[in-house]
């Protein structure tokens, strides 16, 4: 394993870990799920380099697209979950209530 693979598989898993331990705020959460994206794109835009293969591939591309969805709403969603709960903390939001 190169140290290219090395650092773009510590970096998806040290976001997921993010992810995983640090959930207080909603805008917290929201950063790691992008670094996670990041970290998948860069990976896929090197990955035609580290082959040698002559076609460029589209699939970096889609990524960064729903990405960019993903993040849109996200903010969407904290913008409403701010104005209806008055903070983004997670342990504010009750699933169960209407």
């Amino acid at each position: 394993m190169s140290v290219l693979h090395l650092s773009f598989y510590s970096a998806f898993v040290l976001s997921g870990l993010g992810l995983a331990f640090h959930r207080t705020h909603l805008i917290s959460a929201l950063l790691c799920l992008e670094s996670m994206m990041l970290s998948m794109y860069v990976a896929l835009t090197m990955w035609p380099i580290q082959t040698q293969a002559a076609s460029p591939t589209i699939l970096p591309i889609l990524v960064l697209t729903f990405s960019a969805c993903e993040a849109s709403t996200g903010l969407a969603l904290l913008v409403a979950s701010t104005r209806t709960h008055g903070s983004d903390h997670l342990h504010n939001f009750n699933l169960l209530q209407c």
